[in-house]
């Protein structure tokens, strides 16, 4: 493998297990401190249940994409370009 592909490849799993120990603390932060209350919506209120939840999922991959991105540079990782591979 050339050098640049295994830099990639490094930061990609760098990165892949900083997503999933930040992941874990949201959970757990989330299971901790609204546990009780989503437990409430989903026994009282299924429609604002299910409205509640849509928006902490969207909430989640918008927060800790950018938080992970954030630690990343803040590391040193490199972050391949978007958008289609090839193209300039």
């Amino acid at each position: 493998m050339n050098r640049d592909l295994k830099s990639e490849l490094r930061s990609f799993l760098g990165e892949a297990l900083l997503y999933a120990a930040v992941l874990l603390v949201y959970f757990a932060a989330v299971l901790h401190f609204l546990g009780a209350w989503l437990y409430h919506l989903f026994v009282a209120e299924r429609k604002l249940y299910a409205f509640v939840t849509v928006g902490l999922i969207a909430a989640q991959g918008l927060l800790l994409e950018e938080l992970t991105r954030r630690i990343s540079s803040w590391i040193g990782w490199k972050r391949p370009p978007a958008g289609p591979a090839g193209r300039s």
